[in-house]
């Protein structure tokens, strides 16, 4: 049985997801707040270090983080705790155990210039505190642990949680038109699908801690790409198709809904790398948002 640790309480999209997506084969240990708080790092790795060891996981993710994108421009010293220390400790624990860490992580670390999608080698410039912490996050791991497995991923949803699908959907029963930014280009990324692929390479890298190929950073999200309109407009395709709420999508720029923290234009991500190294490939993203719009009305 392959035993995953995963630093992230029941509430966030992808810790959840871990847990529900194990198998009879997998078991997932959720370590999340109060328990592990990485938004309190001092004493962390040697805390966390005494957990793991009772645990005895065979790997351990990190699938917290501090992801409120705008409200980090006025808490920095908040989102830096939580995905630049924070994740720098977890990388100490497991390395001080010689444990494999999958830490997680976003397209945001780029500037979304270009019309190409971003590769694994490509220059990172993130043009705000929430992808400039995320990326701070990366190189500490990297730095306590180099054999640590980065993923970057985007625009992730599912049917619990706070995210852009439950948003449309509730905004469907509110408005009586919706109006969405089209001029930003990602991935969408439903989170059962990341998970199920995440413990799907957990079992490799168990199997195999001292392959080069399999460690660095990879790209890992929904396979297509669209815009926020697009997104927007496939969940209301899908809940009438269902009977839910749906709403006319009118499309804007960037410019006629500001905010306080710049999004890349551009933010898919090429994931060629992981499919060569294991291989892992995710769904195309209507299907995930078929699957997410369809359980969320069934709730």
């Amino acid at each position: 049985m392959l035993r995953v640790a995963v630093i992230g309480g029941s509430n966030g999209q992808l810790a959840r997801s871990l847990s529900e997506t194990a198998d009879a084969g997998c078991m997932v240990s959720l370590l999340g707040r109060p328990q592990v708080d990485l938004a309190e790092p001092a004493g962390l790795p040697e805390m966390l270090s005494g957990l793991l060891r009772d645990l005895a996981p065979q790997i351990v993710v990190n699938a917290a983080a501090y992801t409120a994108v705008d409200r980090a421009e006025s808490e920095p010293d908040a989102a830096f705790r939580i995905n630049r220390d924070g994740a720098a400790a977890v990388a100490q624990a497991c390395a001080a155990l010689g444990l494999p860490l999958v830490h997680v992580s976003t397209d945001y670390v780029f500037d979304g210039s270009g019309d190409r999608p971003w590769r694994e080698d490509d220059a990172c410039a993130p043009t705000g505190i929430y992808g400039r912490s995320k990326l701070e996050g990366e190189r500490a791991v990297q730095a306590a642990l180099p054999a640590a497995v980065i993923l970057r991923t985007a625009w992730v949803h599912s049917p619990f949680g706070g995210n852009f699908v439950k948003t449309m959907l509730r905004l469907a029963g509110e408005r009586d038109r919706l109006r969405v930014v089209a001029d930003q280009q990602g991935c969408p990324t439903y989170a059962p699908d990341l998970a199920a692929a995440i413990l799907t390479l957990a079992q490799r890298r168990v199997a195999a801690p001292d392959d080069p190929a399999l460690g660095g950073i990879f790209h890992l999200a929904g396979s297509g790409a669209t815009s926020w309109f697009g997104l927007a407009g496939e969940v209301m395709t899908v809940s009438a198709r269902l009977g839910g709420p749906h709403r006319p999508v009118d499309p804007i720029t960037t410019a006629d809904y500001p905010t306080p923290a710049r999004r890349p234009a551009n933010s898919v991500l090429d994931c060629s790398r992981i499919d060569a190294a294991y291989g892992i490939r995710l769904p195309d993203w209507h299907a995930g948002v078929a699957r997410c719009v369809a359980r969320l009305l069934d709730t």
